[in-house]
């Protein structure tokens, strides 16, 4: 066998087509790649219960969830990561006094702190096919938060980006941003699981798509845009392989002599 290779796989828009369904192709890309000894992962911005119906149905043992947050290998969570109790505080003061809305992300839950525009939150969660979570103003006391969700367009782009040395932000939405650790990244958890499987940074191939794709993409040995990726992320990959709903992950895989047609 080649040497074994870390394939990491963003979810909407990479594994999933335009019709939020994997493609045959991809099932079968997917199988070739573990019956040749390979790890593959998911790569998401979401947690674990919005990715549940993937995990399973691809049937992955290993899972890099809310943005590289959280680590799954064989099912057993290798790495976490939460946010930053007090920083998280003030943002949520200053973003609450904006009227922007935000929501907490654990592992298996999430909740909504606000009601300001309700519009804007089912638009951004609509379009990866989940719904506006339900209100509960304590879950951030409650519960471990890996990641926060706040929606916001363009007209506060970098606003908050230098005010907190503890938090990122991230866009994946026109009307949403993830708010993360600082230096957190599907990209710099990617490297600490291939590490721990005994894997460098060139035994790592990425594919995704969209904006929180980037750091990944650039990081990884590989990175392949999928065709239906910006131009701005696709100035971070390596190739440019078909769109998700084409064969982008078969062609590319073929293309990198992983995988024969």
């Amino acid at each position: 066998m080649t040497q074994r290779k870390l394939f990491a796989f963003d979810i909407d828009g990479t594994l999933l087509d335009s019709n939020k369904r994997p493609l045959p192709s991809t099932v079968a890309a997917l199988t070739k790649l573990k019956n040749a000894g390979h790890y593959v992962t998911i790569a998401t911005g979401r947690s674990r219960y919005l990715a549940s119906e993937v995990i399973r149905e691809l049937a992955f043992d290993n899972y890099i969830l809310c943005n590289g947050s959280a680590a799954f290998v064989d099912h057993q969570q290798v790495y976490k990561r939460l946010l930053h109790k007090e920083q998280l505080h003030e943002f949520l003061k200053e973003a609450h006094a904006m009227q922007i809305d935000t929501s907490f992300v654990g592992l298996d839950h999430s909740k909504r702190s606000t009601s300001y525009n309700p519009a804007f939150m089912d638009e951004a969660m609509q379009s990866f096919g989940s719904t506006t979570p339900e209100l509960d103003m304590e879950f951030l006391e409650k519960n471990d938060v890996y990641q926060t969700l706040a929606f916001y367009d363009a007209t506060y782009e970098h606003y908050f980006d230098d005010k907190y040395s503890e938090l990122d932000f991230v866009r994946w939405h026109p009307k949403c941003v993830d708010v993360i650790p600082t230096g957190g990244s599907k990209a710099a958890t990617i490297l600490h699981v291939a590490e721990g499987l005994g894997l460098s940074q060139q035994d790592v191939i990425a594919f995704g798509d969209g904006m929180n794709d980037r750091e990944m993409l650039k990081e990884a040995g590989t990175g392949v845009a999928m065709g239906n990726a910006s131009d701005e992320v696709r100035q971070y990959a390596d190739r440019i392989t078909d769109d998700n709903d084409s064969d982008g992950i078969w062609n590319a895989l073929v293309a990198l002599g992983f995988l024969t047609n």
